[in-house]
């Protein structure tokens, strides 16, 4: 299932007028966590836990070596082994991607940092909420594919992470 813009309008709207401050939402696919911020409106932390599929990363940092291939809907968003060991980081919506959690702030991680499954690695704002981006697996940093604040799309590889052996 794909939500829309309006879809997370929609949602949006209707924890706007409850007097809830957290929602958590656990499928088999993916968790969402939605959180009452100060001053109004919402946080948000999703995590894909469903498994990974395979990419094929390129070395010439392109923007058609960026795209990574779009997973059937039950494989999940981050991709895995493609012969080159290398695990491939992906948007989980479209989005403007950051490294860190706030301009001027540290990344969350640098290239040669090692990650767990849950560790933060980036956030991509959509639709002025802040969605975190798991590594969804454990191992290192190899490459970082975008730079801070491009817009990615939706499947679009983030980082591409060496698993450990």
């Amino acid at each position: 299932m794909e939500l829309t813009n309006e879809d997370v309008a929609d949602i949006l709207a209707v924890l706007d007028s409850l007097p809830y401050d957290e929602l958590d939402l656990q499928t088999p696919r993916f968790r969402l966590t939605l959180r009452r911020a100060a001053g109004g409106g919402w946080s948000e932390e999703s995590q894909v836990l469903a498994d990974p599929v395979p990419v094929t990363p390129a070395d010439n940092g392109s923007p058609a070596a960026r795209q990574a291939p779009q997973p059937p809907p039950e494989a999940g968003l981050t991709g895995a082994d493609d012969g080159a060991g290398l695990v491939a980081v992906v948007a989980p919506l479209p989005g403007t991607f950051y490294r860190a959690p706030r301009p001027g702030a540290a990344p969350f991680v640098e290239v040669g940092d090692q990650v767990g499954e849950d560790t933060v690695v980036a956030i991509v704002e959509t639709m002025k909420l802040m969605n975190s981006v798991h590594a969804g697996t454990r191992g290192r940093v190899a490459r970082i594919c975008l730079e801070n604040a491009e817009l990615a799309a939706q499947g679009v590889a983030l980082m591409l992470i060496e698993p450990d052996t």
